[in-house]
């Protein structure tokens, strides 16, 4: 039974990379379920999702994380502070590229330089280009820094994840596991809802707007034949309440109404959406209330 233990193996592995390189995308296709939100816009990570994968003999603690960006307020502030304790927890960090946008700040890698930790290079989204030219895209940045390992993925339709997953799998280092071994995430199901009602902020509006709001679950009631939900959408200034509302209420109800069918997918039972607004003057740009939002 000893020797069982000292063969398990288990380690935090820190999913970085710019907005839109495919981070959500792919930790959400190495779990087979859906942790992470996912949009076409950038930047839609806010928070640093952990996600398990467990098997008999390891498991790995995927950290997904918000794109790397240079932060212009507070919130952006705490994103990006958020990257930082995953780049500090990890035992090997998975730094995603999109092969169609492989550029690469200098400031990255000398953060990796100064941690002195793996580093593995992803080339994602091969289904958009043949292998050799991502392949070109890898031989580019690694002479730029001293990658341990060069995986190429397609997140979207599955391409590579094997390797990928082999890979890292060799890479663990021995110990216990962390969870339960049916454990896929930490978060609590009031963490999973807002972020399903943001997402589809980010579905449905455009420009400044979603990048404006958060949401807040002021109530969530587990009810046997449907639960309640009572949710705010916080929004910067008073002029964005108008265009989330829509006239005649059209926008708040078609958002109420997507994010509900969204939730009740995801808990698999029905519920009751009650969906409002607030004003939270330059909420983004106040440390006191951008970390009371749970950033």
């Amino acid at each position: 039974m000893a020797e069982q233990k000292e063969q398990h193996k288990s380690g935090y592995i820190a999913i970085l990379g710019k907005p839109n390189a495919g981070k959500s995308t792919l930790m959400n296709r190495i779990l087979g379920s859906k942790i992470s939100i996912t949009t076409h816009k950038p930047q839609t990570t806010r928070h640093q999702i952990l996600g398990i994968h467990s098997e008999e003999d390891l498991q790995i603690i995927f950290l997904d994380t918000p794109g790397i960006i240079d932060p212009r307020y507070e919130l952006q502030k705490a994103m990006m502070r958020l990257v930082d304790r995953a780049r500090n927890d990890a035992d090997l960090i998975l730094l995603i590229v999109d092969v169609e946008e492989p550029q690469i700040p200098n400031r990255i890698f000398k953060a990796f330089a100064s941690l002195q930790k793996p580093v593995m290079l992803v080339v994602n989204k091969l289904d958009k280009v043949s292998k050799p030219g991502a392949q070109a895209v890898a031989a580019e940045l690694k002479t730029k820094y001293d990658f341990e390992e060069t995986a190429y993925v397609s997140a979207l339709t599955g391409e590579g994840i094997s390797e990928l997953m082999n890979t890292i799998k060799e890479r663990l280092p021995a110990g216990p596991p962390f969870y339960p071994k049916d454990m896929l995430s930490e978060q609590p199901i009031r963490f999973f809802v807002a972020e399903l009602i943001r997402e589809q902020l980010f579905l449905q509006f455009h420009q400044e707007l979603p990048y404006s709001c958060t949401v807040n679950i002021v109530q969530y009631d587990e009810r046997d034949d449907l639960d309640y939900i009572d949710a705010e959408v916080i929004v910067n200034r008073e002029s964005q309440k108008g265009m989330l509302i829509g006239k005649g209420g059209k926008a708040i109800k078609k958002l109420g109404k997507n994010a509900r069918e969204s939730i009740e997918q995801f808990i698999d039972k029905k519920v009751y959406l009650d969906l409002h607004v607030k004003v939270r003057d330059k909420w983004r740009d106040n440390p006191n209330m951008v970390r009371n939002y749970g950033y």
